[in-house]
């Protein structure tokens, strides 16, 4: 029994010097959070005020610019301030991995104050996990609240041509479960070089590098369709092909032999027309492509993802576990 309680004593002891030394940041944390929902409670009464106002009653769906009928300019919501917020949580996991992973173990490490705390009975292991269940479980509620804030102020502009289509930047990548996972990534890779270099400053720079530069490569999946591939949409020339909409062009088109080969666009350069047909069977082209990613791939994008941050964030935090006992 007094093992027991010796051992809780010691939990509590550690959660509480856990939370001294991270307080600052939580609180941080929570001020961002209360801004954030604070501008977009603000600039979404705005955009709401200006859709009920009729201005944009006449405007279809997709991505042609929607024009005012006196003077022939576009009609744009102010989306501004959204875009910002999206930016914003798309380099979460390097802001969360460069002042809340880096300095986690590595400034006690550097200080050699985990001597002192060590020395109190508590192990490495509940050094660790009191310090790193606090950052995970603060990073996920503020990241997610960050995630739900932007779809809130962003669905009544969603998908529309005076709004923010799903495939643009600030949508795809700072909205949904990949923001969470982004940030637990930068959280992971934060605290495991703060571990391994000993010294907050170069597991800062360090951070900064790898977080970077994986947020850089998946934007280059996302832009390469390296991950989600886009589909393939034909259509015979005697008809129109199906209007781009919401979809995301991948900027592939062209025409397609009856073996299969596909050319360049420009080989018959016209309209649904009478000379498109005389030019596709001049050619022998039996039916035009274009290939996209519909806006149901939304998803598909977001999960691919998840999977990709979330594990590698508990990869290197396993990995992070069994170096304990070799670094600490």
């Amino acid at each position: 029994m007094s093992g027991s309680l010796r051992n809780g004593s010691l939990w509590t002891g550690s959660l509480w010097l856990a939370w001294r030394q991270q307080r600052v940041l939580v609180g941080i944390c929570a001020a961002v959070l209360a801004a954030a929902a604070a501008i977009a409670a603000y600039y979404r009464s705005g955009m709401l005020g200006d859709l009920r106002s009729g201005l944009f009653d006449h405007c279809d769906r997709g991505p042609i610019y929607c024009t005012a009928s006196d003077t022939g300019t576009p009609l744009l919501l102010d989306i501004e301030p959204l875009q910002y917020l999206g930016v914003l949580n798309i380099v979460l996991p390097v802001i969360i991995g460069v002042f809340w992973g880096a300095p986690l173990l590595g400034r006690d490490l550097e200080l050699g104050t985990h001597r002192t705390v060590l020395a109190q009975g508590v192990s490495r292991g509940q050094w660790f996990a009191s310090r790193f269940a606090l950052a995970a479980v603060t990073t996920m509620a503020v990241s997610g609240a960050l995630a739900a804030v932007f779809a809130w102020w962003w669905r009544p502009a969603a998908d529309r041509s005076y709004g923010l289509f799903w495939y643009e930047n600030a949508a795809l990548s700072g909205s949904g479960p990949r923001v969470v996972a982004a940030a637990l990534f930068g959280l992971a890779v934060g605290t495991l070089l703060g571990l391994l270099a000993r010294r907050v400053l170069a597991a800062m720079g360090l951070t900064l590098l790898v977080t970077g530069a994986v947020t850089l490569v998946l934007e280059w999946t996302h832009r390469t369709r390296l991950l989600v591939p886009p589909h393939t949409y034909t259509s015979a020339g005697s008809i129109p092909k199906e209007p781009m909409g919401e979809k995301w062009s991948a900027g592939n088109y062209g025409l397609i032999t009856v073996s299969g080969r596909r050319d360049d666009v420009m080989n018959c350069p016209f309209p649904s027309s009478a000379q498109l047909r005389e030019c596709m069977a001049e050619h022998g082209y039996v039916a035009r492509f274009y290939e996209a990613n519909r806006a149901g791939d939304y998803w598909i994008f977001q999960w691919t993802d998840t999977a990709v941050l979330g594990g590698l964030a508990l990869l290197l935090t396993a990995v992070t576990v069994l170096l304990l006992r070799r670094r600490v």
